[in-house]
């Protein structure tokens, strides 16, 4: 039987690290496909991927959960007949909605030789609070419906700011096992000991889809798993003064963000996009309390995916990776990443998410790559930005 892991996360999260310490270090010597789920034109971490001798089905013109559920299920069941796995793992695109996925998986597993064995979200423990609010229908889906959340980034982080995060994630999803431990001081065997709590998975699988809610008694056991007690009020939900409204964003009625900025319940969150109790996501809808709508993921973001033939001076690539963290590009950019050729012979890899940036030499690739995705971007903006001409 081939099992089937899910390891979703938000754009930048570290899903790819993740998994490359999980083929490292986490699973035995199993033949192992990995299916990619990138949103864009272009396929970036593929390549990454393919040097650790891995099978790679990339699928890059759409996302699982919409437009690709026929596609998908046939890319599963070619998988299975042509490699003979003892285990698939999908990497979803950051965009994507875990719950869809876990959906498309059901659908397939019933007439193949195929069970569904673990669905983990990577979620950046730096940006939980931005993501909630700003991208909320996409972020939070992927923390509720995971059996296991990985943190990452989790050594960046006060112990305050830690917990800060960890209350909002079990607001969330009270049920499933966090890992909070920096990824350093644990191996991938322990991380995937904790996604493989089958009694878990199947209980999560079984319980109605409603919200998961806030619990205040919390134990971390020795791999800095955290569990808590059930407690639920009459109404089986849990309520206090910060709230979330249908929209999935969460708002506090006077706080202060991440970014040191006074914000009250009429704000401008981290992506300065203003927001009011009657408000307009970061997804360009406008949305009222009592009116909530789900949307595709290419209703919502951008993806800007290009091949170049443009040779880069490391400054140059790095000047331009500045501007956009400078805010230079109308829009949202919550990822960019990219392969291109330099002036000195080597090759480029680059990757970044808001307040990180990663330059790095790497393996050549067959064209110069580019992708950015974002919200309401401005591509021939990025264009102009990186030398991309036509």
């Amino acid at each position: 039987m081939t099992q089937i892991d899910i390891i979703s996360g938000f754009l930048g999260a570290g899903k790819t690290t993740l998994i490359k310490k999980l083929l490292q270090e986490g699973f035995p010597k199993e033949k192992i496909v990995l299916i990619e789920n990138e949103f864009g034109e272009i396929g970036i971490d593929g390549g990454f991927l393919k040097e650790a001798g891995i099978e790679i089905k990339e699928m890059n013109s759409g996302c699982i959960c919409c437009s690709l559920v026929g596609d998908f299920a046939e890319a599963l069941k070619k998988c299975e007949e042509q490699f003979k796995p003892d285990r698939i793992v999908i990497e979803p695109s950051g965009v994507g909605k875990l719950s869809d996925v876990i959906g498309a998986v059901q659908g397939v597993q019933a007439e193949t030789e195929m069970e569904l064995h673990s669905f983990t979200t990577v979620a950046d423990a730096t940006k939980c609070k931005m993501f909630m609010k700003n991208f909320g229908e996409f972020f939070n889906d992927q923390i509720e419906h995971a059996n296991t959340i990985v943190l990452s980034r989790t050594q960046k982080l006060s112990e305050e700011k830690l917990a800060e995060c960890l209350a909002l994630i079990r607001e969330k999803n009270p049920k499933a096992v966090v890992i909070t431990t920096p990824w350093e001081a644990i191996s991938g065997a322990q991380i995937l000991e904790a996604m493989e709590q089958k009694e878990l998975m199947e209980q999560l699988m079984k319980e109605d889809e409603c919200l998961p809610h806030h619990h205040d008694h919390e134990e971390e056991c020795e791999f800095g798993h955290h569990h808590d007690h059930d407690e639920k009020c009459e109404c089986g939900h849990h309520h206090d003064h910060d709230e979330e409204c249908e929209c999935g964003h969460h708002h506090d009625h006077d706080e202060e963000c991440e970014c040191g900025h006074h914000h009250d319940h009429d704000e401008e969150c981290e992506c300065g996009h203003h927001h009011d109790h009657d408000e307009e996501c970061g997804c360009g809808h406008h949305h009222h309390h009592h009116h909530h709508h789900g949307h595709d993921a290419d209703e919502v973001f951008t993806s800007w995916g290009v091949q170049t033939a443009h040779v880069y001076q490391e400054a140059e690539l790095q000047q331009a990776l500045d501007q956009i963290a400078a805010g230079a590009v109308t829009g949202t950019v919550l990822r960019a990443k990219g392969i291109v050729p330099c002036t000195d012979g080597t090759w480029l890899h680059f990757d970044m998410v808001p307040e990180e940036c990663e330059i790095r030499r790497g393996a050549a690739a067959v064209a110069g790559m580019l992708c950015v995705i974002g919200s309401k971007l401005d591509e021939a903006q990025l264009a102009e930005l990186f030398h991309v001409k036509g």
